[in-house]
């Protein structure tokens, strides 16, 4: 899954437009990441449509569309257990940059299990929007950034990051979900 992380955000940052870094001044970077595993219980197979929906251990059900490249969910059957691995990272980076404009994409990218092992589904979508710093305000500790649907003031978490930013720099909003479900087998002594 992390190849496939790796090469997916490679592909995107490659469209964006190179921006000059500034060597005096580190830029605010923050990242965030969390990674769920769990086993969860198959209730609802929609074949149709191509979605399972699965009850986790707390008893919350999610519904997941699989798509077509699901070929062998006909394996999959109410009841049956997979195992689950849900990752989302959020990553906000400022770079330096000149005549930049905001902007939005996104990469999905879908893989699945070989024939000869449980049926299984890997996904990853990573989402980039920029938005360009429009203003700060150092004393209310405040900033406004320009995005292509307009501009949006904020107020700093650390305002000492407001220092190291400058008017014109582009901030870039990296989201990623990736999941992992593969079919578990149950042992021939269970029912």
């Amino acid at each position: 899954m992390k190849k496939i992380l790796i090469v997916a955000f490679a592909l995107l940052w490659a469209s964006i437009p190179a921006f000059a870094q500034e060597a005096a001044v580190e830029k605010p970077h923050v990242s965030s990441t969390q990674t769920v595993q769990m086993t969860a219980q198959v209730v609802a197979v929609d074949r149709e449509n191509f979605t399972v929906t699965l009850k986790g251990p707390q008893g919350r059900e999610r519904t997941l569309e699989l798509g077509e490249q699901a070929k062998r969910l006909d394996e999959v059957e109410v009841g049956d257990t997979v195992m689950a691995e849900f990752v989302q990272s959020l990553d906000i980076e400022v770079l330096a940059a000149e005549n930049a404009e905001p902007g939005s994409g996104s990469l999905m990218t879908t893989a699945r299990a070989p024939d000869s092992e449980q049926p299984g589904v890997m996904a990853a979508e990573m989402q980039i929007t920029t938005a360009i710093v429009h203003e700060i305000n150092q004393e209310a500790g405040t900033f406004k950034l320009r995005w292509e649907s307009g501009i949006e003031e904020y107020t700093a978490r650390d305002p000492e990051n407001l220092k190291r930013a400058a008017v014109g720099d582009v901030v870039v909003v990296s989201f990623t979900e990736a999941m992992a479900l593969q079919l578990q087998e149950v042992p021939a002594d269970q029912p």
